[in-house]
């Protein structure tokens, strides 16, 4: 007999849960973090609900802490506690964080999306976003300071020995102004999506040669990953 995705999913998330060491009160928000949208168009007779929403709130806790975590701890200025910050909660960042805590075993991706090394990274960055968001509403914001101090506020050290927290936008244009004398240039490709859930695709042109894509929910979003898709062909 095959499982339903209701069986599925309880014993993803109670895995998980046991993984983290967190006893959720509802587990069903726990669940609801590990269901990615590319599953749902994959199954649609499963009527299930995305993790969007948790990861809308969780990208938001997430900031918050961190922001408050910077604040009390460091008398540095405003431009560099952002530089920081922006370094901690982006997907590179964060993929890394999801996959040691083996949050991919757990998610419910569509096959499609597997497939791309760059949605892989979103949707780990996007996964781990989710949990926090899960783990805010079920267990209150100690709990979420807690799991964020341990497992993203611990690599604050490396990113700022290794200077990590110059972003893929600056980046980028430093080194086409250094090679080229020139400034890349973003522009919208494709936009689609509601209002409540808008996404872009930009691309970044240099000596106006598209040089990478990208895709996000905002366009600075978009932006910093086509940046970033720049500098990995351009670096090799």
């Amino acid at each position: 007999m095959v499982p339903s995705h209701k069986t599925l999913l309880e014993k993803s998330a109670r895995d998980l849960a046991k993984s983290l060491k967190i006893k959720f009160k509802n587990l069903a928000l726990l669940e609801n973090s590990l269901i990615h949208r590319s599953f749902i168009n994959e199954h649609r007779n499963w009527r299930l609900e995305s993790n969007e929403r948790l990861e809308f709130l969780g990208d938001a806790v997430l900031e918050l802490i961190v922001t408050d975590y910077l604040f009390h701890h460091y008398p540095n200025e405003e431009g560099e506690l952002t530089n920081w910050r922006a370094a901690l909660v982006s997907a590179e960042s964060l993929a890394p964080v999801a996959e040691k805590l083996n949050i991919e075993k757990y998610l419910f991706v569509g096959r499609g999306e597997q497939k791309n090394r760059r949605s892989k990274l979103n949707i780990l960055a996007d996964g781990i976003e989710a949990v926090i968001g899960a783990i805010y509403l079920d267990q209150g914001k100690p709990q979420a300071t807690k799991f964020i101090q341990k497992n993203i506020l611990v690599k604050l050290p490396t990113i700022l020995e290794n200077q990590l927290f110059v972003d893929a936008k600056t980046a980028l244009q430093e080194l086409a102004q250094k090679q080229w004398k020139i400034t890349p240039e973003y522009k919208v490709l494709k936009e689609g999506g509601p209002d409540h859930n808008k996404w872009f695709e930009v691309g970044v042109y240099i000596n106006e040669k598209l040089s990478g894509k990208g895709k996000g929910s905002s366009k600075q979003k978009a932006e910093k990953e086509a940046a970033q898709t720049a500098l990995e062909k351009l670096n090799k």
